[in-house]
C-alpha cells in the first residue's frame, strides 16, 4: 500500500540536529534574502514593468496579498504530505517553487505577468513549520529551546543580508532589479539541492491512514480546538495584520525623503537591512528574555513596541529618524515571533505539538492577505493612513495577550 510505503524511513543514517540545523538554517536564510528583494523592491519593480507612478502604491499591496493568496487553502496539506511522502522532499519542493518564481519575475514585461509569478508562491509556502516539526524531532530534549531560537534567528538574518547586499548590488550596477531576481532564482536552485543531497531526517511514525483532505481538515481542527493555541494563533494574526497593513508600503517612505533616484535601492537596503539584522540579533535574547519574565510580559511589550515604531515612522522627516523606527519595528516584530514560536513549543500539549507547529505560520499568511488589501485600500488616503492605522491595532493586539493563559517561567 501507498501509505505503508511511505512511512517506511529512508535506509541511509538520518542526520544530526546539528546538521539538520545547519542545513535549514541555510534554506531559511536563502529563503529570506532573496524574498526580501520582493518585498522591498517592489515598488521600483513596479516601474520597470510600466506600471505608472499613481498607481504604485496600491499596485504595493495588491502583488504583496498575491504572494500569499493563492497558497492559502495549501497550506495544511504541507504537513499531511510531509508525514506521509518525506519532510526533506516537501521542505525542498519550496526552494525549487521559488526559483521559478524569480524566473517569472526577471522575465517579466508587464504588471500581469509579474503577478502570475506571485500568485504561484502559494505552492511555496508551508516549509517552516515542516522544518520545526523535523527539528524538532531529532533534537535532544535538553536543546529544543536552544535549536529552536538559533533558527528562528536565520529569516532575520535573510532579510538583514538581502535587501543591503540587492541595494548595494543595484545601485552599482552590477545588476539591474530583473537580473537581481535571476541571481535569486540562481540561489533558490542551489539551496534546493543542498537539501536533497545533504539533509536526512529521522524516523517518523506511520503515516495516518485516509484522504490528504481529510487529514488536513483534521489537523487544521485539532490545532485551532486548543485554547492556548486559538488564543496564541489569534493574537499573533491581529498583531501580524497591524504590521502587514503597513509594511508593504515601507519601502514608499524611503522614496518620500530621497526620490525615485539611482541610489534609492542602496538606501532602501540600508534603512530595512539594518532594522532586519536587529531582528536577528534580538531573537536569543528574547527567547532567554521570555524565561525570564515572562513570554505574555514580552508579547505585550512586542505590541506596544511596534505601534510606538509605526507611529514614528508616520513623524520621520529623515533618514536617521526612518531607520531608527525601522530598526524598532524590527526589534518588536522579531521579539513578537519569538514569543509566539516559545508560547507554542512549552504550552501546547503533546499529543498537539507536531500538527500546531505544522501550521504555525497559518496566522502570518492570513494577516498579509488582509494587510496588504486593507493597506491597498488606506494608502489612497496617502502612507501616513496606512501607518496610524497599523499603529492603532497594535495597540488592541497588546490588550488581547492578556488573554493568553500565563506560562510558567524557566527555572533559575
Amino acid at each position: 500500500m501507498l501509505t505503508d510505503s511511505a512511512a517506511a524511513t529512508p535506509s541511509r543514517r538520518a542526520s544530526s540536529w546539528i546538521s539538520l540545523l545547519v542545513l535549514f538554517g541555510i534554506a531559511s536564510t536563502v529563503e529570506a534574502f532573496t524574498v526580501s528583494h520582493v518585498f522591498r523592491f517592489m515598488p521600483l519593480y513596479l516601474g520597470t514593468v510600466h506600471v505608472p507612478p499613481a498607481e504604485v502604491p496600491a499596485w504595493t499591496g495588491y502583488l504583496n496579498a498575491a504572494f500569499f493568496l493563492f497558497g492559502l487553502p495549501l497550506v495544511p496539506f504541507w504537513g499531511v504530505w510531509a508525514e506521509r511522502f518525506g519532510r526533506i522532499p516537501i521542505i525542498a519542493r519550496s526552494a525549487f517553487v521559488e526559483m521559478v518564481v524569480f524566473a517569472v519575475l526577471w522575465l517579466a514585461q508587464d504588471r500581469w505577468q509579474a503577478a502570475f509569478g506571485l500568485l504561484l508562491v502559494g505552492f511555496q509556502l508551508g516549509n517552516t513549520g515542516v522544518m520545526l516539526t523535523a527539528l524538532r524531532a531529532v533534537t535532544p530534549q535538553g536543546r529544543v529551546g536552544f535549536a529552536i531560537s538559533l533558527f528562528g534567528v536565520t529569516p532575520s538574518l535573510g532579510f538583514a543580508l538581502g535587501p543591503a547586499t540587492g541595494g548595494w548590488l543595484v545601485d552599482h550596477r552590477v545588476l539591474n532589479l530583473h537580473s537581481l531576481f535571476a541571481f535569486d532564482a540562481a540561489m533558490s536552485l542551489a539551496a534546493g539541492i543542498i537539501l536533497l543531497t545533504f539533509a536526512r531526517e529521522g524516523r517518523r511514525p506511520p503515516a495516518p491512514s485516509g484522504s490528504a483532505t481529510r487529514l488536513a481538515l483534521a489537523a487544521v481542527r485539532m490545532a485551532l480546538t486548543g485554547r492556548v493555541t486559538l488564543i496564541v494563533f489569534g493574537v499573533f494574526g491581529l498583531a501580524y495584520f497591524a504590521q502587514q497593513i503597513a509594511n508593504p508600503f515601507l519601502p514608499l517612505l524611503v522614496l518620500r525623503l530621497v526620490g525615485s533616484s539611482s541610489g534609492a535601492a542602496g538606501q532602501i537596503g540600508i534603512v530595512f537591512g539594518a532594522s532586519a539584522l536587529l531582528g536577528a540579533l534580538l531573537s536569543p535574547l528574547a527567547g532567554a528574555a521570555g524565561d525570564r519574565y515572562g513570554f505574555r510580559l514580552l508579547l505585550a511589550g512586542a505590541c506596544v513596541l511596534a505601534a510606538a515604531s509605526l507611529a514614528e515612522l508616520a513623524l520621520a522627516a529623515n533618514l536617521v529618524w526612518l531607520t531608527a523606527g525601522a530598526v524598532a519595528l524590527g526589534a518588536a516584530t522579531a521579539t513578537a515571533i519569538s514569543m509566539v514560536f516559545a508560547v507554542l513549543a512549552t504550552a501546547v500539549p503533546e499529543e498537539r505539538r507536531a500538527t500546531t507547529l505544522n501550521l504555525v505560520l497559518l496566522p502570518i499568511y492570513f494577516s498579509s492577505v488582509a494587510g496588504a488589501i486593507v493597506g491597498a485600500l488606506l494608502v489612497r488616503e496617502g502612507l501616513n493612513t496606512v501607518l496610524w492605522t497599523g499603529a492603532a491595532i497594535s495597540l488592541v493586539a497588546a490588550l488581547l495577550t492578556t488573554r493568553l493563559p500565563a506560562i510558567p517561567r524557566a527555572a533559575p
